[in-house]
């Protein structure tokens, strides 16, 4: 295998690892049956630029598999340079995990959410802190940037985005003063530009928070369907997962917390059908294994790591 130098710090690595393999001491988990980890297929949705697929290749056996999925094409060439023949890279979305096949993994890792690379990468239009195009595509191959939608979006659709996906009170106003400046000095192209009027839209913010913050999360979120494909994958990995296998998440923001929670939880008790009290019931899917938040250590050296949760389930063998 060839390692490249890692261009940022993985969030929750050894924790997310443990859990995936199936040890038994994992921090904050509930006990259980350690799996056999080492010669199952195992999934890494979001190889990002593979922190978490180096340590789970450096677990497995030679009969070990690892498929790591990524729609950034920069995620993909940095998987490329791994020669391991146990694995492989697909140009895909984590919604896609469903191809896989029927009980054809024995854990599947989402790592969600914006690595540091793209943050950092003024071109990508993540950032309002760097000056670039206004961008955001996890995938810059296809579909609309976040400039194009907003060159054309009415006002009450951009409000509704930033409001839904951003969290953001000042919603309707920012959604007007994109559509005043589009009418007086044409669209909005660059982060700067959005920065810029965001801030001279919104008058108070939390302490120590970029008046943009919630307004860029937002646009990203929609303009890369990411709760939609957190749910598709969701709902596939019920399908994917062999009985005993690991779902292992990890959340970034409570939008997306929100969606895993309620999914294991959903698939984690016994259905009853009301209309028919004396049947039996649908038997769960899932075993809620536990919750993992970052340690002090990790955040006091990685402030990005401080949003992160992390959460466990495992397929029953029903």
């Amino acid at each position: 295998m060839v390692d490249t130098p890692w261009l940022h710090a993985t969030v929750l690595l050894n924790e997310a690892v443990d859990a995936l393999l199936g040890n038994p001491d994992s921090p904050g988990l509930a006990p259980d049956a350690a799996l056999a980890p080492c010669s199952g297929t195992f999934v890494d949705a979001t190889f990002g630029r593979g922190g978490h697929a180096r340590l789970i290749l450096s677990s497995l056996s030679p009969q070990g598999r690892l498929i790591a999925f990524d729609k950034d094409p920069e995620a993909v060439a940095a998987a490329a340079q791994i020669t391991d023949p146990r694995f492989s890279v697909r140009h895909e979305g984590f919604n896609q995990i469903g191809r896989l096949g029927p009980a054809s993994a024995a854990g599947i890792l989402l790592d969600l959410g914006i690595s540091s690379p793209q943050i950092d990468t003024p071109e990508r239009g993540f950032s309002f802190r760097f000056e670039g195009p206004l961008d955001m595509r996890m995938d810059t191959t296809r579909g609309q940037s976040v400039a194009q939608w907003l060159a054309t979006a009415e006002a009450e659709t951009i409000a509704e985005v930033i409001r839904d996906y951003g969290e953001e009170r000042f919603a309707g106003p920012i959604a007007k003063a994109i559509v005043a400046r589009r009418q007086a000095r044409g669209p909005i192209s660059t982060t700067t530009e959005l920065a810029q009027l965001v801030a001279g839209t919104v008058k108070t913010r939390e302490s120590g928070q970029n008046p943009a913050t919630r307004t860029f999360q937002a646009l990203r979120i929609f303009i890369n369907a990411e709760l939609e494909e957190l749910q598709q994958a969701l709902e596939a990995s019920l399908d994917v997962l062999q009985p005993g296998g690991r779902l292992v998440v990890i959340s970034f923001h409570s939008l997306e917390d929100r969606i895993v929670k309620q999914f294991i939880a959903k698939h984690s008790r016994d259905e009853f059908d009301r209309r028919a009290p004396f049947a039996a019931p649908k038997i769960m899917k899932l075993k809620a294994l536990g919750r993992v938040k970052p340690s002090a250590a990790e955040v006091a050296g990685n402030i990005r790591s401080r949003s992160a949760v992390m959460r466990v389930a495992q397929r029953t063998a029903v």
